[in-house]
């Protein structure tokens, strides 16, 4: 890919989606970030992303959208707080003041409040901006992405399908990046159970353009939530050399690959994935997404019995480092994992308590406000389960059940906190308890018929309260 195929500032205006520089080299420059981001792919022809966002600033240092592109994706990320980095932080306000200094498009001065809004946690406030953006620019990539991301740190499932579903009829084949929209609407369709539908639109993308790992990735999610786990390990193998190059999504779809083992309780085949891929990505790359895989496989494998111990160790390094960060729940909670994994009590206090004190004053922060009612319990509830207070964990998860979804990620990745509630009903000494937790395996088989995951915890019900 060389720079020609990207779109200057007269492309970009053909579009109506006009960039204010005079420079066809930030514009272009602009192209690469995005193109990479959709793709979920760093091109190291280009320098890769970091290499394309320095090409940006040194082509037009106050280029606002080039501003907008590079803080806004570190800020999606979730990889660092504004409240702890002062180098992310200055970024936001430089973008503001860039903005203000200049007479730029209204589009483009949207782009700024939302990146602002997402920066201090007001994740909502920020969706309703890019919506603003892409009722007038249905073809703004950027916006839709953007959206797309943060509806999923809010597990907003309808509002993250229907932003794809109103933009589509805007969107032409010859149109760059077009084919990536079947991945984004498959997504929002599996994440509100149209698995059938989901599929389909997942392999048009596929058939467009057979190296989106997006599409991939949604296909794996519904043969995860199928239990459909044959087809999924094969899927996943069949098309591995088209999706792995996706460095960005490649930790995250062999995660989903692992999964399919456990669920077949086939631990050596899950540990050898988690160790040669997810956790060898998630400490080369430090992002956010590989991160949370890697304590997420561990909290499960270890759910089902295998001895993980030295690996919690290892992980704990990477995770240990974020421990102040409360950017999202979801991180979070993952992290709270690796501290009790490791038996590192001082860590997990500190991660509880520094949760504890965000949400006496949330402020605009969605996150910090659905802690106290939220993130906090199902922290606490992982505490207690940890310590063997199996009905004090029943007593803090079975409340929240329905409201799981606000802390974000996707059904496949929540359902570890369904897992955690069932295993400790099953273990609990109350009785109330012990019939609640078959009760909710017999829900579960109605949703995942032929999940052998569920069945050998039923028989495990069965034997524990005969």
């Amino acid at each position: 890919m060389i720079s020609s195929s990207f779109r200057d500032c007269q492309a970009w205006s053909a579009e109506g989606l006009i960039l204010s520089t005079s420079s066809n080299e930030a514009c272009k420059m602009y192209d690469a970030v995005l193109t990479q981001y959709v793709k979920w792919r760093n091109d190291d022809s280009l320098g890769g992303i970091e290499g394309c966002v320095s090409a940006v600033q040194a082509a037009d240092p106050n280029f606002v959208m080039g501003h907008v592109i590079s803080t806004g994706m570190e800020l999606v990320a979730t990889t660092s707080s504004t409240r702890l980095d002062e180098r992310l932080s200055s970024a936001v306000r430089r973008t503001v003041e860039l903005a203000n200094s200049q007479d730029i498009t209204s589009r483009e001065r949207l782009h700024v409040k939302a990146m602002e809004l997402f920066s201090h946690g007001n994740f909502p406030k920020a969706c309703e901006v890019w919506e603003d953006i892409l009722l007038d620019h249905p073809t703004d990539m950027l916006a839709l992405k953007f959206a797309h991301d943060t509806y999923f740190y809010m597990g907003a499932q309808m509002p993250m399908r229907d932003s794809v579903a109103r933009v589509l009829p805007h969107w032409k084949p010859h149109m760059p990046l077009s084919s990536y929209l079947k991945g984004l609407y498959s997504f929002g369709l599996l994440e509100t159970r149209f698995y059938d539908q989901a599929e389909k639109v997942a392999m048009e993308g596929l058939a467009l353009t057979p190296d989106d790992a997006w599409s991939v990735h949604s296909v794996a999610h519904v043969c995860e939530m199928k239990a459909e786990l044959d087809k999924g390990l094969k899927f996943m193998e069949s098309r591995e050399k088209d999706w792995e190059v996706s460095d960005m999504l490649a930790s995250h779809n062999y995660w989903h690959w692992a999964l399919y083992f456990i669920e077949k309780r086939q631990h050596e085949a899950a540990l050898q994935i988690y160790d040669t891929q997810v956790f060898r990505r998630c400490k080369a790359s430090g992002a956010m997404l590989d991160i949370v895989d890697a304590c997420s496989l561990l909290y499960r494998l270890e759910m089902d019995g295998v001895c993980v111990k030295e690996r919690w160790q290892e992980l704990l390094q990477v995770t240990r480092p974020h421990t102040d960060d409360h950017v999202t729940l979801f991180n979070d909670l993952h992290f709270l994992m690796v501290s009790l994994g490791a038996k590192e009590s001082g860590t997990s206090r500190r991660l509880l308590e520094g949760l504890q004190e965000l949400a006496k004053e949330p402020g605009d922060n969605q996150q910090h406000q659905l802690a106290g009612t939220v993130g906090i319990p199902m922290c606490q509830a992982m505490l207690e389960y940890n310590q063997g207070n199996y009905s004090q964990a029943v007593e803090l998860l079975y409340p929240l059940r329905y409201r799981m979804v606000d802390i974000g990620g996707s059904d496949a990745q929540r359902d570890l906190f369904n897992q955690l509630l069932i295993h400790a009903a099953m273990k609990s000494e109350n009785k109330h308890h012990q019939k609640l937790g078959r009760c909710l395996l017999v829900e579960r088989d109605a949703m995942r018929p032929n999940s052998p995951l569920t069945h050998r915890l039923m028989q495990k019900a069965l034997a524990l309260h005969d």
